[in-house]
């Protein structure tokens, strides 16, 4: 009954004002208030601390540098094996199968469609139709810095304004096409494999998504699909290299074409992920 009501409540609460007093307290800078941020945080969502590359709390400026932390450079190893698919992030599998013709599943009786998500011209839509998809769910006391599946060159970013409403589990099962509402980050890649996409999906309280190549990209309810320019920072990624991250916990979308992935058996709904495990593996391919 709570959670339907949360779900009910959204739909009246200004989303984005709401969201752009979250951006703000999470910058505060002044230590005690900062530090008391961080630390209750840390024992509310029981935050697993031991990995983290600075002293906490004392090592961050604000509580959203905290939120958005860098980990020890051996907290994460990568599979390296040519053909393996790795984990973007740290999270729990929402969802994760075939894309049914164009549409992907959601939740239990409620798809959306690949032409929606993309907000992009159908060519790009098809590429993907038949293929497959995961989508991870990041909770707020999970790592939330976003790393590349696959080693590859990103060809093309297109920020999509749209409604922040919450991700969780009990908001996804009731709002219907929630991902292709919600703004988001859509980036395209070319692999050695084949075309792939990762889409960050905005949220309820998510004060904005940061990648190297747009910088920092606030939350807009409206306006039109903008395209990232990628001259700001080199476009070829190994496996496993820094993407992004949310300034706030959110959602990210796989997806990839027909016939290039298979996913692990044990990759369910439910299922706990961390950056640099093998999810799935892609045939190994020239282009």
């Amino acid at each position: 009954m709570l959670s339907g009501l949360f779900v009910a409540l959204q739909y009246l609460l200004p989303q984005h004002l709401l969201t752009a007093l979250i951006w703000r307290i999470a910058r505060i800078r002044h230590v005690a208030t900062k530090n008391f941020l961080i630390t209750r945080f840390v024992d509310l969502f029981d935050v697993e601390t031991d990995d983290v590359k600075l002293e906490v709390p004392d090592g961050f400026a604000s509580f959203n540098e905290f939120f958005v932390r860098e980990l020890a450079d051996d907290a994460r190893p990568v599979d390296d094996e040519n053909s393996s698919i790795v984990s973007p992030v740290d999270g729990t599998i929402s969802v994760a199968g075939k894309i049914r013709g164009g549409d992907i599943l959601q939740a239990k009786g409620i798809d959306y469609s690949l032409d929606d998500l993309l907000a992009t011209d159908l060519e790009e839509a098809s590429t993907y139709v038949d293929g497959r998809y995961a989508t991870i769910y990041l909770a707020p006391h999970n790592y939330h810095r976003v790393h590349a599946p696959l080693a590859g060159e990103l060809v093309a970013a297109r920020y999509v304004p749209g409604r922040l409403f919450s991700v969780n589990q009990a908001t996804v099962a009731r709002v219907n096409g929630i991902f292709r509402r919600n703004e988001r980050l859509v980036m395209h890649f070319a692999t050695a494999s084949g075309p792939a996409v990762l889409v960050f999906v905005g949220a309820l309280n998510v004060g904005s998504i940061s990648t190297p190549w747009s910088g920092e990209l606030r939350p807009k309810k409206h306006g039109v699909v903008e395209v990232v320019d990628l001259a700001q920072h080199p476009t070829t990624v190994e496996k496993g290299d820094l993407l992004g991250w949310f300034n706030m916990g959110s959602t990210v979308i796989m997806l990839l074409p027909a016939g290039d992935c298979e996913w692990n058996e044990e990759l369910q709904s439910g299922e706990t992920v961390r950056v640099g495990e093998t999810i799935g593996h892609r045939p190994d391919k020239k282009q």
